[in-house]
Order: structure tokens, then C-alpha cells, then sequence
């Protein structure tokens, strides 16, 4: 299957089982919502799963792309991202947890074609109801605590979930999803029956909801028998067309690729770089690729991407910007990381600066002189043996 196969076999399977689909593109929230950007597929539906009636009905389904930076430092394994796409449905007070995992079960042994014997699953421990419902269906099950409760942050809808985790390892698979890294999470179904307050207090929902979330990269790789996200048709012309061009380990040319393609992403949902907000997050993904890309050689430059990855990302994400208008932010935003470079040195040339820096060194070059640590302990860092950084 490749990635529009993937996501059509999906959106099929719970449109036939009365799932109306909604709007899940872009990743700027309503302007009512304080967060920066959509990190979940539940996020835009928090008023629906607290109870508003939603004006499509009680099943739902999407495909919503996301961006955290949360995980920034994981990106370049085999699984994280910055921006992804996740598949998402919903029962907003309809149907029960029982059901989801049954259809989530058949959707992937039937749908997808996944092998029942390397599927396995862990749940809250005392939610003996999707226990009882993943025996029946022959699945191993793994009871948890702290890792089977999900929320979106501190507040707001959260209760207990069921993760479905796919066996990456060679052989026959070993050990159990909290014991074994070869065990790689898939899908969330979370029973979304609690609301957190401020005080911390677990209240009921005024409906039992049904929330999961399942990421189509990781999927995708799964299906196409690929080791990582990043050997999928999703980056296939950034992984052909950056190694030839910049000679980076495998690591980097990953960090690389996401961080370009997720700020591809971005520019294409409007956002333009700057000091504050959105513009601030994507301005230090840019600046935090061109510290991974020149960190061997200060020489290399964003004006020699092609342009083929570049449209291929935004023909996926079906926005009308152009590549040249891509390619014109990052040459602008390029000069300016090239003068922020120059500041930085001369401010680093300073004696205080010389001996190994502190957490407090740190925060006083970023707070005073806007040089983010990284930049500090990449770009800016020199092979000398009396300065760890």
C-alpha cells in the first residue's frame, strides 16, 4: 500500500461504519485556543468530547496533521516527527471502548493485512473491560498504570487507554511492549470518560467518549516493511535527493529531511518566521536544521535543495503555496542565521566566555543575545579543549 492507499482503506472502513468525516487539515487551531499548533487529532474536538453536540453526529473520522516539539529530541530515530499526520475516530457519547477496540482489531488484521501473532496490546490495570475484550480476541495483553492514562495536557478530557503496539524485532516476537523497544505503539483507543480541572480533580464527562489515535507514518512504514518513517513513499524524494547533496551521518540527513519538510508544512499553513509565537517555533526549527547541517561544514547552503522534495511535500499536504515561495523564506531566513552567527561569535570571543559554560551562561546568551543553546553548542562551538560543550 502507499500513503493514499493507507489513509483511503481507513477513512472507508469507518465511513461504511457510519463514521461521518470532518476537517482535519491544517495545523493552526481556532483563534479561540491558546495552544500554537494542533498536536493531537482530539485537540480541535475538546468542546465535543465535553459535551457540545457536533453538528456531523456522534461518529467521526479524520486525518489531522500535527506538530510537536516535545519530541524534538527523539526525531532521527526510527519513529518520531515533527509534523505527522494522525488517523483519528470518535464516538462523542455513541458507542462503547469495547466496540472501538473490536473494529480497531479488525481494521488491522483484515484492512490492512497486519499478522494477528505480531500484534500485542497493554491497558490500564483496572480497566478489566478492554482486558476481557482483548483476550477474547486472542491478543496478548499487558496490564500498566502511569503509561495506560492518557490526556492532551494538565486539564481537560483524559481517561484510560489501550495501545496497540506491532513487533518490529527479526524472529518471532520476544518479551512484552514495556520490556521490549522492538514492540513499537500504533494505536491509542482511549476511553474518554474523565475531565481534569485546574485542582487537578478527576470529574465524569457528561458523555463516555471514544478517542483514538493512530500515526500514519509509523503505519505506513509498517506496511511497506520499512525500518523507519523515514524509508517510506512520504520521504522518499528527501531521503534520494539530501544524502547525495550534503555528506551527513544517518542521523543528520534524518533531522534534516523532517525539519525541512516539517517547516514546509508550516509555511504552507500560513505561518511566517518571526521573534514570537508560530513564527518563533518555525523559526527555531529552521535554525535548529541549519545547526545540524552546517555542523561539519559551515559551508552548506539551502539554497542548493531541489525543489522536487519541496513540492512533493506540499502536493501530499494539498496546499497551494509555490516552492520558489518556500525557497525564498529559507534563503531569507538563512541570512539571517548567518548574521545571528556573526553576533554570536563576537559575543563568545568575550573572556567570561572562554572556560566551559553554565546552565546560567546558557540562559543569559539566549535571554539577552537570542542564542538558543544549541545554536551555542553547535554552530557557535569551537574544537577547543577547554570549552565543554
Amino acid at each position: 500500500m502507499n500513503t493514499d492507499d493507507v489513509v483511503r482503506t481507513f477513512l472507508d472502513f469507518y465511513r461504511e461504519r457510519g463514521h461521518e468525516p470532518i476537517t482535519g487539515s491544517t495545523l493552526l487551531p481556532p483563534p479561540s485556543d491558546p495552544v500554537l499548533f494542533t498536536t493531537s487529532g482530539m485537540h480541535p474536538l475538546t468542546p465535543y468530547l465535553k459535551g457540545r453536540p457536533h453538528p456531523q453526529g456522534r461518529r467521526l473520522v479524520n486525518v489531522q496533521r500535527c506538530l510537536r516539539t516535545t519530541d524534538l529530541d527523539e526525531v532521527g530515530d526510527p519513529t518520531h516527527l515533527t509534523v505527522f499526520e494522525m488517523l483519528g475516530s470518535w464516538s462523542l457519547g455513541d458507542y462503547g471502548h469495547p466496540q472501538s477496540l473490536r473494529w480497531g482489531y479488525e481494521l488491522l488484521r483484515d484492512g490492512f493485512g497486519v499478522p494477528h501473532e505480531k500484534l500485542s496490546v497493554t491497558v490500564f490495570d483496572s480497566d478489566l473491560q478492554s482486558l476481557d475484550t482483548w483476550r477474547e480476541l486472542g491478543l496478548p495483553v499487558e496490564p500498566t498504570q502511569d503509561e495506560n492514562w492518557w490526556s492532551n495536557g494538565p486539564t481537560g478530557p483524559c481517561g484510560p487507554d489501550s495501545e496497540i503496539f506491532y513487533w518490529t524485532g527479526d524472529g518471532p516476537p520476544q518479551g512484552s511492549p514495556t520490556s521490549d523497544p522492538r514492540w513499537v505503539e500504533i494505536w491509542n483507543h482511549v476511553h474518554m470518560r474523565h475531565d481534569r480541572g485546574d485542582d487537578g480533580e478527576l470529574v465524569p464527562l457528561r458523555q463516555v467518549n471514544v478517542d483514538t489515535g493512530m500515526g500514519l507514518e509509523r503505519l505506513v512504514s509498517i506496511l511497506q516493511g520499512r525500518g523507519s518513517v523515514y524509508e517510506t513513499d512520504l520521504f522518499e524524494p528527501w531521503m534520494r535527493l539530501v544524502p547525495p547533496l550534503w555528506d551527513l551521518d544517518e542521523r543528520s540527513v534524518r533531522v534534516v529531511c523532517d525539519h525541512l519538510r516539517s517547516t514546509v508544512v508550516v509555511l504552507g499553513d500560513g505561518v511566517r518566521p518571526s521573534n514570537t509565537g508560530r513564527g518563533y517555533v518555525l523559526r527555531r526549527l529552521v535554525r535548529r536544521l541549519l545547526t545540524v547541517l552546517r555542523r561539519d561544514d559551515p559551508s552548506r547552503t539551502l539554497a542548493d535543495l531541489p525543489v522536487e522534495p519541496v513540492e512533493h511535500t506540499l502536493d501530499h499536504f494539498r496546499q497551494p503555496l509555490g516552492a520558489d515561495a518556500v525557497r525564498d523564506v529559507l534563503g531569507d531566513e538563512e541570512r539571517r542565521f548567518d548574521g545571528l552567527l556573526e553576533r554570536g561569535r563576537r559575543v563568545l570571543s568575550r573572556p567570561e566566555f572562554r572556560g566551559p559554560l553554565s546552565e546560567e551562561d546558557y540562559r543569559y546568551l539566549h535571554d539577552t543575545h537570542g542564542l538558543p543553546r544549541e545554536l551555542v553548542a553547535g554552530s557557535l562551538s569551537e574544537p577547543s579543549p577547554d570549552r565543554e560543550l
